[in-house]
């Protein structure tokens, strides 16, 4: 069963996310556990994990994911700004911890000149160190794909699978998949061939099982253009048929997804578009029945007009 969820504000404390995650129907929700502009972060004092806690136990939502400060450079080439992402994506796994949220997604860093290889293999070296360093922290890290804006790294499913195999700590790392990212950076899921294409290519490069979170996301932008902004789900130019393709694929039927759309105060209306989005596409399933491998699977339960144009 599709786990749907959004990103969600924490104005007026951390549980208030879980409150307006269940008001929403939200049954995963991402969140900020600091501000993702400040350096510092407000510490968690005993009243804050308590409504924390309990409000995730009174509520209706099954997966908690965090995200990482915008300003931590795990691959930084500036000494001053790599002191401080190491010594915040530390409390940031601490925090995590402390809220019982099992996995925080981040950005694979920027390389600010040094080179991809170069900028990779230190964004490792630095992840690595940190779990090596600090083994009472067990919060995964999910390693978001990239647009490739700039010089960020983590832009192809390739440089993903080379910094898992040199972080070599299995436990500690997985990867997020944002759908706005990947087709920025050239990975066309507009279509049902091209998310099918996209999840093969994944597979091939990463192995599905590293796939912890999933982003839904549409795109402002174009196919290939490197530029990374959000829109909401089929305004964009991904569009409706790409994430019924998604929702419908049962390779990722188990993996949490969330919107990060612009406007929290529509997300509401977003995951009730998936849900249509994945109603019609479970409604093309049990018209016609199974089929054998992916793209019959995933063909099987889109919409009969999208299986028209295969």
């Amino acid at each position: 069963m599709l786990q749907l969820g959004a990103h969600r504000a924490t104005t007026g404390g951390l549980h208030q996310a879980l409150i307006s995650a269940d008001a929403i129907g939200a049954q995963v929700v991402q969140i900020f556990t600091s501000s993702p502009m400040q350096w510092q972060a407000r510490p968690l004092d005993d009243q804050a994990l308590t409504l924390w806690h309990e409000a995730r136990a009174a509520g209706a939502v099954q997966a908690v994911v965090a995200h990482d400060s915008y300003l931590v450079n795990l691959a930084s080439v500036d000494d001053e700004v790599f002191a401080k992402s190491r010594a915040a994506y530390i409390e940031e796994l601490r925090r995590c911890q402390a809220l019982d949220i099992p996995y925080l997604v981040a950005h694979p860093g920027a390389h600010m000149g040094l080179g991809e290889e170069a900028g990779l293999a230190r964004f490792a070296e630095t992840l690595r160190g940190i779990y090596l360093d600090h083994p009472e922290l067990t919060v995964a890290t999910a390693l978001e794909t990239t647009a490739g804006q700039g010089t960020c790294l983590g832009h192809t499913f390739a440089q993903l699978a080379q910094l898992i195999a040199a972080v070599d700590l299995p436990q500690r790392v997985g990867v997020c998949l944002d759908t706005c990212h990947v087709f920025a950076a050239g990975y066309d899921v507009r279509s049902l061939d091209g998310v099918v294409a996209m999840l093969d290519e994944f597979d091939a490069e990463i192995g599905l099982d590293w796939l912890r979170v999933i982003h839904l996301n549409d795109s402002k932008n174009a196919l290939g253009s490197r530029v990374d902004r959000h829109e909401r789900i089929g305004r964009g130019t991904i569009g409706d048929e790409g994430f019924a393709a998604l929702l419908g694929d049962s390779r990722v039927a188990h993996v949490p997804m969330l919107v990060e759309t612009p406007g929290l105060e529509h997300h509401g209306e977003e995951l009730a578009h998936l849900r249509r989005l994945a109603k019609g596409v479970e409604h093309g399933r049990m018209r016609s029945g199974s089929c054998d491998g992916a793209r019959g699977d995933v063909a099987a339960r889109l919409p009969s007009a999208s299986r028209a144009r295969l």
